[in-house]
C-alpha cells in the first residue's frame, strides 16, 4: 500500500466495487450483508463519503476479502516507499491506521499498519480472522484480550487470536505503534465464529 497516486478512497472505492461484482452482489445485498446503509456504500464506490476503520473492516468481512484486498494497489513495480506524512489515514473510535503495505508470500498474506491510539478513548474489536501483531513505539497501551489485561510500553509487543474480542486504550497521551494482521493460507475475512456484540470494528 502507498499514498502516492489514489487516494485512500479512490483506492477503495475500485477495490469494493470490484469485490462486490465478483461476488455477483447487489448493493442493497451488501447493504444487508454488512450493515452499512446502501447510500453510503454508494459514495463509497464513487470515491466519496469518509470511510472510517469500522467501515473497512465490516466490508472486509461482508465481501469475504482481508482488509488489503480493499486498500492495496494493484500494478505496483520497482521499491514500495510510503511517507509519513503523505500516508492515508483511516480513523476510528480511538484509533488511527495507516496502512502500508500487504506481503503475499506461500499463500499467506501479512498486513502491515502504522497505528496510533488516542488517549482517553477506547477501540473495541468484537474479533476478526488472523493472528494480531502489536509492538508499541511510543507511549503506554492498556491491550485487553477476552477479558485478560496487559500493559505495554515502548518496544513490548503482543500478538494474539484475533477472532478473540480485543480492545486498545492509550495511557498517558498519545501511543504510536506498528500493526502487523497476519492472515493462514485460505484464511478469510468470514471464517471468525460468531462473537457477543460490542461496539467499534477496530483490528
Amino acid at each position: 500500500m502507498g499514498a502516492s497516486g489514489e487516494s485512500v478512497r479512490e483506492v477503495l472505492a475500485g477495490n469494493l466495487r470490484r469485490a462486490r461484482l465478483e461476488l455477483g452482489l447487489s448493493l442493497s445485498e451488501l447493504s444487508r450483508r454488512s450493515k452499512i446503509g446502501k447510500a453510503t456504500l454508494s459514495q463509497l464506490e464513487a470515491g466519496a463519503g469518509n470511510p472510517t476503520i469500522e467501515t473497512v473492516f465490516s466490508l472486509s468481512r461482508a465481501l469475504e476479502v482481508p482488509i488489503s484486498g480493499l486498500l492495496d494497489r494493484r500494478d505496483r513495480s520497482g521499491p514500495t516507499v510510503v511517507r509519513a506524512a503523505e500516508a492515508d489515514v483511516l480513523r476510528g473510535e480511538g484509533a488511527e491506521l495507516r496502512p502500508l503495505r500487504g506481503i503475499a508470500a506461500g499463500g499467506a498474506l501479512v498486513e502491515v499498519y502504522d497505528q496510533r491510539f488516542r488517549p482517553g478513548r477506547r477501540q473495541d474489536s468484537p474479533g476478526h480472522p488472523g493472528t494480531e501483531h502489536t509492538i508499541v513505539q511510543a507511549g503506554r497501551l492498556a491491550v485487553r484480550v477476552d477479558g485478560r489485561d496487559v500493559e505495554l510500553g515502548p518496544g513490548d509487543y503482543i500478538g494474539f487470536d484475533a477472532r478473540l474480542p480485543h480492545s486498545y486504550a492509550a495511557l498517558d497521551g498519545t501511543v504510536r505503534s506498528v500493526l502487523l494482521l497476519q492472515y493462514g493460507a485460505g484464511q478469510r475475512p468470514h471464517a471468525a465464529p460468531a462473537e457477543p456484540p460490542h461496539r467499534g470494528g477496530m483490528p
